[in-house]
Protein backbone atom coordinates (compact mmCIF):
# COMPACT_ATOMS: atom_id res chain seq x y z
CA UNK A 1 0.00 0.00 0.00
CA UNK A 2 1.23 3.59 -0.30
CA UNK A 3 2.42 6.12 2.43
CA UNK A 4 -0.61 8.11 3.21
CA UNK A 5 0.74 11.81 1.78
CA UNK A 6 1.28 13.14 5.32
CA UNK A 7 4.15 10.68 5.54
CA UNK A 8 5.98 12.29 2.58
CA UNK A 9 6.63 15.90 3.36
CA UNK A 10 6.59 15.93 7.25
CA UNK A 11 7.98 19.51 8.97
CA UNK A 12 11.28 19.12 10.22
CA UNK A 13 10.48 20.97 13.28
CA UNK A 14 8.28 18.24 15.07
CA UNK A 15 8.92 16.94 18.39
CA UNK A 16 11.19 13.91 18.58
CA UNK A 17 7.81 11.83 20.26
CA UNK A 18 5.36 13.12 16.88
CA UNK A 19 8.31 12.16 14.46
CA UNK A 20 8.55 8.49 15.99
CA UNK A 21 5.31 8.62 15.98
CA UNK A 22 4.78 9.38 12.08
CA UNK A 23 7.82 7.24 11.64
CA UNK A 24 5.87 4.47 12.73
CA UNK A 25 2.83 4.98 10.92
CA UNK A 26 5.19 4.34 7.93
CA UNK A 27 6.50 1.22 9.40
CA UNK A 28 2.73 -0.06 9.26
CA UNK A 29 2.02 1.19 5.83
CA UNK A 30 4.98 -0.66 3.96
CA UNK A 31 4.29 -3.64 2.51
CA UNK A 32 5.88 -5.93 -0.26
CA UNK A 33 5.25 -2.78 -2.86
CA UNK A 34 6.17 0.35 -0.51
CA UNK A 35 5.21 2.78 -3.57
CA UNK A 36 3.66 2.98 -6.99
CA UNK A 37 6.21 2.43 -9.33
CA UNK A 38 8.74 0.30 -6.63
CA UNK A 39 9.63 -3.15 -7.93
CA UNK A 40 8.08 -6.20 -6.26
CA UNK A 41 10.07 -8.63 -4.80
CA UNK A 42 12.29 -5.60 -2.93
CA UNK A 43 11.68 -7.49 0.40
CA UNK A 44 11.82 -11.00 -0.44
CA UNK A 45 14.64 -12.71 1.50
CA UNK A 46 15.42 -10.95 3.76
CA UNK A 47 18.48 -11.23 5.61
CA UNK A 48 18.67 -12.93 9.46
CA UNK A 49 21.16 -10.95 10.54
CA UNK A 50 22.07 -6.81 10.12
CA UNK A 51 25.89 -5.99 10.22
CA UNK A 52 25.79 -2.09 11.84
CA UNK A 53 28.68 0.40 11.39
CA UNK A 54 28.45 3.10 13.80
CA UNK A 55 30.06 6.29 13.07
CA UNK A 56 28.73 8.44 15.82
CA UNK A 57 32.39 9.37 17.61
CA UNK A 58 33.04 10.98 14.30
CA UNK A 59 29.90 11.78 12.08
CA UNK A 60 28.18 12.67 15.53
CA UNK A 61 30.64 14.68 17.29
CA UNK A 62 32.62 16.19 14.28
CA UNK A 63 29.95 19.27 14.30
CA UNK A 64 29.81 19.61 18.08
CA UNK A 65 30.80 23.76 18.47
CA UNK A 66 32.87 22.78 21.87
CA UNK A 67 35.78 20.50 22.02
CA UNK A 68 35.00 16.91 23.48
CA UNK A 69 38.28 15.55 25.54
CA UNK A 70 40.06 12.66 23.70
CA UNK A 71 39.20 10.78 26.82
CA UNK A 72 35.18 11.29 26.36
CA UNK A 73 35.57 9.96 23.09
CA UNK A 74 37.68 6.79 23.90
CA UNK A 75 35.34 6.34 26.49
CA UNK A 76 31.98 6.67 24.29
CA UNK A 77 33.92 4.27 22.18
CA UNK A 78 34.70 1.58 24.76
CA UNK A 79 31.29 1.45 25.70
CA UNK A 80 29.85 1.37 22.43
CA UNK A 81 31.75 -1.92 21.93
CA UNK A 82 31.18 -2.92 25.21
CA UNK A 83 27.35 -2.62 24.22
CA UNK A 84 28.24 -5.63 21.15
CA UNK A 85 29.03 -3.09 18.24
CA UNK A 86 31.80 -5.08 16.03
CA UNK A 87 33.25 -2.26 14.47
CA UNK A 88 33.01 2.01 15.26
CA UNK A 89 34.29 4.46 13.46
CA UNK A 90 36.57 6.14 15.42
CA UNK A 91 37.72 9.67 14.17
CA UNK A 92 38.35 11.54 11.11
CA UNK A 93 42.27 12.06 9.76
CA UNK A 94 41.61 15.87 8.50
CA UNK A 95 42.83 18.95 9.07
CA UNK A 96 42.26 20.77 12.05
CA UNK A 97 41.93 23.38 9.91
CA UNK A 98 38.67 22.54 8.53
CA UNK A 99 37.15 20.51 11.43
CA UNK A 100 38.73 21.49 14.61
CA UNK A 101 36.68 18.57 16.67
CA UNK A 102 38.48 15.57 14.92
CA UNK A 103 42.38 17.05 15.56
CA UNK A 104 43.41 14.85 18.52
CA UNK A 105 42.80 11.99 15.42
CA UNK A 106 46.67 10.78 16.43
CA UNK A 107 45.55 10.04 20.04
CA UNK A 108 42.31 8.33 19.51
CA UNK A 109 43.91 5.75 16.90
CA UNK A 110 46.40 5.15 19.20
CA UNK A 111 43.68 5.01 22.29
CA UNK A 112 41.11 1.95 20.51
CA UNK A 113 44.31 0.58 18.60
CA UNK A 114 45.35 -0.59 22.18
CA UNK A 115 42.06 -1.46 22.94
CA UNK A 116 41.90 -3.43 19.69
CA UNK A 117 45.11 -5.37 21.27
CA UNK A 118 44.01 -5.81 24.06
CA UNK A 119 40.21 -7.13 23.37
CA UNK A 120 42.26 -9.75 21.45
CA UNK A 121 44.37 -11.28 23.95
CA UNK A 122 43.39 -14.62 24.77
CA UNK A 123 44.25 -13.88 28.28
CA UNK A 124 41.20 -11.41 28.55
CA UNK A 125 37.64 -11.82 29.97
CA UNK A 126 36.66 -9.42 27.66
CA UNK A 127 38.12 -11.23 24.42
CA UNK A 128 36.36 -9.91 21.43
CA UNK A 129 36.62 -11.04 18.11
CA UNK A 130 37.10 -9.10 14.70
CA UNK A 131 36.02 -5.77 16.14
CA UNK A 132 37.39 -2.76 13.74
CA UNK A 133 37.85 0.86 14.00
CA UNK A 134 37.89 2.57 10.92
CA UNK A 135 38.93 5.85 10.29
CA UNK A 136 38.06 8.69 7.51
CA UNK A 137 40.47 9.92 5.57
CA UNK A 138 40.20 12.91 2.68
CA UNK A 139 43.20 12.23 0.76
CA UNK A 140 46.94 10.78 0.45
CA UNK A 141 48.29 12.86 3.18
CA UNK A 142 44.62 11.93 5.81
CA UNK A 143 46.30 8.36 4.79
CA UNK A 144 49.59 8.28 5.06
CA UNK A 145 48.82 9.64 8.77
CA UNK A 146 46.14 7.24 9.37
CA UNK A 147 48.57 4.64 8.23
CA UNK A 148 51.27 6.04 10.25
CA UNK A 149 49.07 5.81 13.59
CA UNK A 150 48.69 1.67 13.03
CA UNK A 151 45.12 2.24 11.16
CA UNK A 152 44.02 -1.07 9.83
CA UNK A 153 40.95 0.76 7.74
CA UNK A 154 40.05 3.60 6.37
CA UNK A 155 36.42 5.22 4.81
CA UNK A 156 36.96 7.44 1.61
CA UNK A 157 33.79 9.83 0.53
CA UNK A 158 32.36 11.00 -2.43
CA UNK A 159 28.76 12.56 -3.74
CA UNK A 160 26.38 12.27 -6.14
CA UNK A 161 25.53 15.19 -6.93
CA UNK A 162 27.94 17.21 -8.94
CA UNK A 163 26.83 21.03 -6.96
CA UNK A 164 26.66 19.24 -3.46
CA UNK A 165 30.26 17.63 -4.66
CA UNK A 166 31.77 21.17 -5.71
CA UNK A 167 30.56 23.32 -2.91
CA UNK A 168 31.57 20.34 0.07
CA UNK A 169 34.91 19.59 -1.59
CA UNK A 170 35.49 21.84 -4.40
CA UNK A 171 35.55 19.22 -6.92
CA UNK A 172 33.61 17.53 -9.42
CA UNK A 173 32.69 13.47 -9.02
CA UNK A 174 35.57 12.70 -11.39
CA UNK A 175 37.89 14.64 -9.64
CA UNK A 176 37.10 13.40 -6.53
CA UNK A 177 37.65 9.75 -7.84
CA UNK A 178 41.01 10.83 -9.31
CA UNK A 179 41.76 12.10 -5.80
CA UNK A 180 40.90 8.76 -4.15
CA UNK A 181 42.52 6.49 -6.62
CA UNK A 182 45.39 6.65 -5.30
CA UNK A 183 44.60 6.16 -1.64
CA UNK A 184 42.83 2.87 -2.47
CA UNK A 185 46.44 2.13 -4.06
CA UNK A 186 48.40 2.55 -1.53
CA UNK A 187 45.84 0.95 0.69
CA UNK A 188 45.67 -2.27 -1.28
CA UNK A 189 49.94 -1.82 -1.38
CA UNK A 190 49.92 -2.13 2.77
CA UNK A 191 46.67 -4.52 3.42
CA UNK A 192 44.08 -1.62 4.53
CA UNK A 193 40.62 -2.57 3.74
CA UNK A 194 38.65 0.80 2.15
CA UNK A 195 35.08 1.50 2.48
CA UNK A 196 33.29 4.06 0.19
CA UNK A 197 30.62 6.75 1.55
CA UNK A 198 28.41 8.04 -1.07
CA UNK A 199 26.34 11.24 -0.13
CA UNK A 200 22.75 12.63 -1.16
CA UNK A 201 22.13 9.65 -3.01
CA UNK A 202 18.30 10.45 -3.20
CA UNK A 203 18.49 14.33 -2.68
CA UNK A 204 20.67 17.23 -2.70
CA UNK A 205 20.42 20.56 -0.83
CA UNK A 206 21.75 22.38 -4.15
CA UNK A 207 20.16 20.73 -6.94
CA UNK A 208 17.46 18.72 -5.39
CA UNK A 209 16.52 14.97 -6.84
CA UNK A 210 19.43 12.89 -7.33
CA UNK A 211 19.18 10.45 -10.08
CA UNK A 212 19.13 6.44 -8.89
CA UNK A 213 21.97 5.56 -12.14
CA UNK A 214 24.02 8.18 -11.20
CA UNK A 215 24.49 6.41 -7.40
CA UNK A 216 24.95 3.23 -9.23
CA UNK A 217 27.56 4.40 -11.42
CA UNK A 218 29.37 6.01 -8.64
CA UNK A 219 29.21 3.43 -6.17
CA UNK A 220 30.08 0.55 -8.98
CA UNK A 221 33.26 2.76 -9.78
CA UNK A 222 34.37 2.91 -5.89
CA UNK A 223 33.79 -0.88 -5.98
CA UNK A 224 36.31 -1.05 -9.14
CA UNK A 225 38.78 1.20 -7.25
CA UNK A 226 39.02 -1.67 -4.04
CA UNK A 227 36.40 -0.53 -1.93
CA UNK A 228 35.16 -3.56 -0.15
CA UNK A 229 31.60 -1.86 1.00
CA UNK A 230 29.92 1.30 0.19
CA UNK A 231 27.54 3.34 2.81
CA UNK A 232 24.43 4.87 0.78
CA UNK A 233 23.57 8.02 3.05
CA UNK A 234 20.74 10.07 2.64
CA UNK A 235 22.39 13.13 3.74
CA UNK A 236 19.78 15.63 3.90
CA UNK A 237 17.34 13.42 5.38
CA UNK A 238 14.53 14.07 2.42
CA UNK A 239 14.19 10.32 0.97
CA UNK A 240 10.92 8.33 1.54
CA UNK A 241 10.36 4.64 1.17
CA UNK A 242 9.73 4.86 -2.72
CA UNK A 243 12.93 7.31 -3.90
CA UNK A 244 15.02 4.73 -1.27
CA UNK A 245 13.37 1.47 -2.78
CA UNK A 246 14.12 2.87 -6.22
CA UNK A 247 17.77 3.94 -5.44
CA UNK A 248 18.53 0.91 -4.33
CA UNK A 249 16.73 -0.86 -7.02
CA UNK A 250 19.13 0.53 -9.33
CA UNK A 251 22.80 0.31 -7.16
CA UNK A 252 21.97 -3.11 -6.31
CA UNK A 253 21.87 -3.79 -10.40
CA UNK A 254 25.15 -2.88 -10.32
CA UNK A 255 26.51 -4.08 -7.00
CA UNK A 256 26.08 -6.86 -5.22
CA UNK A 257 23.71 -6.37 -1.73
CA UNK A 258 26.29 -7.78 0.28
CA UNK A 259 28.78 -5.09 -0.73
CA UNK A 260 25.72 -2.58 0.26
CA UNK A 261 25.32 -0.46 3.59
CA UNK A 262 22.85 2.45 4.21
CA UNK A 263 22.98 5.59 6.46
CA UNK A 264 19.83 7.67 7.35
CA UNK A 265 19.36 11.29 8.59
CA UNK A 266 15.61 11.06 10.72
CA UNK A 267 15.30 14.61 9.78
CA UNK A 268 11.43 14.18 8.25
CA UNK A 269 10.53 11.05 10.47
CA UNK A 270 11.83 8.47 7.68
CA UNK A 271 14.43 7.06 8.84
CA UNK A 272 12.68 3.78 10.79
CA UNK A 273 10.71 3.54 7.58
CA UNK A 274 13.77 3.98 5.20
CA UNK A 275 15.40 1.51 7.16
CA UNK A 276 12.72 -0.78 7.01
CA UNK A 277 12.97 -0.52 3.03
CA UNK A 278 16.37 -1.25 2.77
CA UNK A 279 16.82 -4.53 4.93
CA UNK A 280 17.63 -6.20 1.94
CA UNK A 281 20.94 -4.53 2.48
CA UNK A 282 23.19 -6.04 4.66
CA UNK A 283 24.49 -3.65 6.45
CA UNK A 284 22.58 0.02 8.26
CA UNK A 285 24.54 2.42 9.75
CA UNK A 286 23.69 4.11 12.86
CA UNK A 287 25.32 7.36 14.11
CA UNK A 288 24.37 8.06 17.90
CA UNK A 289 23.11 11.65 18.86
CA UNK A 290 26.18 13.90 19.00
CA UNK A 291 24.93 14.74 22.42
CA UNK A 292 24.42 11.08 23.76
CA UNK A 293 26.80 10.04 26.10
CA UNK A 294 25.10 8.09 28.80
CA UNK A 295 25.25 4.09 28.14
CA UNK A 296 21.86 3.70 28.91
CA UNK A 297 20.79 5.96 26.33
CA UNK A 298 23.69 4.71 23.95
CA UNK A 299 22.35 1.06 24.43
CA UNK A 300 18.79 2.24 23.84
CA UNK A 301 19.76 3.76 20.37
CA UNK A 302 21.44 0.65 19.75
CA UNK A 303 18.48 -1.43 20.21
CA UNK A 304 16.48 0.36 18.24
CA UNK A 305 18.46 0.49 15.26
CA UNK A 306 19.07 -3.32 15.36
Amino acid sequence: SRLPSTMVFCPSRLAWRQRSALAAVAVRHLGAQVCRGTPEGLFDNLPKAVKIVEVGPRDGLQNEPMPVPTEAKVGLIRRLVGAGLACVEATAFVSPKWVPQMADHKEVAREVNQMATAMSDPGQNNRRDAVSFPVLVPNMKGFEAALEAGVKEVAIFAAASQAFSKKNINCTIEESLERFKPVCDAADHAGVKVRGYVSCVVGCPYQGNVDADAVALLSSKLIDMGCYEISLGDTIGVGTAGSVARMLWSVSSQVAVDRLAVHFHDTYGQALANILTSLQVRCILSAIQCHVLTPTSMLLCVCVWM
